[in-house]
């Protein structure tokens, strides 16, 4: 690869990095075992959360259900095991840093990173591709796990350049500059194969005759930005494999977020008085994390989905007449949102709640008719509460609630990212 004035940038995946893992853990090698990770306790409808590579070759889909799979095919069951994942993850995260500093990394999933290795392919007077290649052998030297990666002369073509052209070649390894991009990928379909185009931006683009990179490239610029708006930009800019975005951008980019969230999906169907005992444990989590935060929130927000689709969402976000964190305020509001908006026949599959309009905690004033004392007692209880779970854990102590059959929160304390946290 030509080096020039561009910066080379890498973007190194794990090939199935759960089902990698637990291969690792069995001594077995992913691409002559099959192995899916699933917690078969949820039953045959559980989600595949990964495949091994053997089973990918065999044509089984990823993140396909348990019951997909086709009878004929013998594999192993492997339960998730969350903290196992993040361990390696870190472990990974060790290598990069013997070689590149953290400011030139940007973690972009627990499997996948992007880094600009410029300064760095100088100075070891490597090839791109040979240093990408130093990189993926260390990895699989150290924890056994496979990985796939892309070099490109901006952050977009290094991941296409690993979505699309490192999947083609034996040496898992592609590389990509902006003419290449332009020879070898402008008429490469399914449009969705690239990095920001989604099933919805391709019904678009197709009612106007558009079906490739090219043809976006071809279209009048005009007809694109009003069909698309201001993202008409990124549209055009990737078509023609540009990125004007870079790590230092990343480094420097400061979030907006003025809300904090949570959604949970129930393990089985609820019903209505059910699904409100675990909105105020859920209610209760948001509280929590805006006190931890020293922030507090102006409105609140609760929707809910049915099991099914049987009925469509309903919910509703309400400002409240003033900012807090105080969970038994902020309660009342998201209770009268359930209540007002919830079906009370219809069977509940997901829930999810949060807070807007965030401020600095010292930006909280009291009306006449609030009871101060009775709001700083509930604060200084529930920082107290805090506390004792970032010291002994989030089962330390438990509310009366979290002890009814519905209640979910002492297992979801066990989870991470919603699967088993071991």
């Amino acid at each position: 690869m030509e080096q020039g004035k561009n910066r080379i940038y890498f973007c190194i995946d794990m090939k199935c990095f759960f089902a990698s893992v637990e291969c690792a853990e069995r001594n077995l090698n992913p691409f002559e075992t099959n192995l899916v990770v699933a917690d078969e306790s949820r039953g045959g409808g559980s989600i595949c959360l990964a495949i091994s590579p053997k089973m990918k070759a065999l044509g089984v889909k990823n993140r396909c259900r348990i019951y997909e799979i086709p009878k004929n095919i013998q594999y192993i069951i492997a339960k998730p095991r969350m903290s196992k994942y993040i361990q390696y993850a870190a472990d990974i995260y060790e290598i990069y840093l013997k070689y590149v500093s953290p400011d030139d990394i940007h973690v972009y999933s627990i499997d996948e990173c992007f880094i600009d290795a410029t300064d760095y392919i100088k100075l070891s007077k490597k090839t791109p591709e040979d240093f990408a290649r130093m990189l993926m052998d260390e990895i699989a030297l150290v924890t056994h796990i496979p990985s796939t990666a892309g070099i490109g002369t901006n952050l977009y073509l290094a991941k296409i350049a690993l979505d699309i052209t490192a999947k083609k070649v034996p040496d898992h390894l592609g590389v990509l500059t902006e003419q290449t991009f332009r020879k070898t990928l402008w008429n490469h379909t399914p449009i969705t194969d690239f990095w920001g185009i989604n099933k919805g931006t391709e019904r678009r683009l197709a009612k106007m005759h558009i079906h490739d990179m090219q043809g976006i490239t071809l279209m009048p610029e005009q007809r694109l930005y009003k069909e698309f708006g201001v993202n008409a930009k990124l549209l055009i800019d990737h078509a023609w494999g540009r990125e004007t975005c870079t790590m230092q951008d990343i480094k420097n980019y400061k979030s907006k977020n003025r809300s904090v969230s949570n959604s949970q999906i129930l393990f089985k169907d609820y019903n209505y008085e059910q699904a409100k005992l675990v909105l105020k444990e859920m209610i209760l989590g948001v509280c929590q994390t805006l006190i931890k935060s020293k922030k507090i929130a102006s409105g609140v927000f609760v929707g809910i989905n049915y099991s099914k689709e049987i009925i469509p969402p309903t919910g509703a976000s309400q400002k409240m007449h003033r900012a807090t964190n105080v969970y038994s305020q902020i309660m009342e509001y998201a209770q009268r949102i359930y209540e007002q908006t919830t079906s009370i026949t219809a069977p509940i599959r997901k829930i999810s709640v949060g807070c807007f309009g965030l401020a600095d905690e010292c930006c909280e004033g009291y009306d006449l008719f609030t009871d101060v004392n009775a709001v700083e007692k509930e604060k200084r209880l529930e920082r107290t509460v805090i506390d004792i779970k970032e010291k002994f854990g989030k089962n330390a102590l438990l509310r009366g609630m979290d002890l009814e059959d519905s209640a979910t929160a002492q297992l979801r304390n066990k989870l991470i990212g919603g699967h088993n946290g071991e």
